[in-house]
């Protein structure tokens, strides 16, 4: 009989990877409209601090295509297409600053949805239609 090889643990998601059709756009709207900060970049992508212990990347559509080989190891070829969803993770207090940060900085809400677990979550789209959610506790069981 043969044991259940035990699966080795998880800590959590890292980075999330955006692609966006321009770099500079897409920087302009994160920096100015979630106020997030660079912790890194160059022509190719933007990586920021998007909370503790989670990144948030920023590819230049088709920038990716080829192996990045560095002193420190090879980064295999990637890429994407098409709007894609992430979440942020915001206080339940903020949720009504967050809807006027938003309206004066000329971003539309898509959706506000209030979860059975007690939960919000604001939807809206960045520059390259990405949908962007930000949401409070009681959207999962484990948040």
């Amino acid at each position: 009989m043969s044991e259940t090889p035990t699966v080795p643990p998880l800590s959590g998601v890292l980075e999330t990877g955006l692609y966006v059709d321009d770099l500079a756009t897409a920087r302009a709207f994160y920096e100015r409209v979630l106020g997030l900060k660079p912790m890194i970049a160059d022509a190719r992508f933007c990586a920021y601090d998007a909370g503790p212990g989670s990144v948030l990347l920023l590819f230049a559509r088709g920038q990716t295509l080829e192996p990045v080989v560095m002193a420190e190891g090879t980064i295999p070829p990637h890429d994407g297409n098409g709007p894609l969803h992430y979440a942020l993770a915001i206080p339940a207090s903020a949720v009504a600053q967050w809807e006027q940060h938003l309206a004066a900085h000329g971003v539309a809400m898509e959706s506000r949805v209030t979860w059975k677990g007690g939960g919000v979550s604001l939807y809206f789209r960045d520059p390259d239609r990405n949908l962007v959610e930000l949401a409070t506790p009681g959207l999962w069981p484990n948040y």
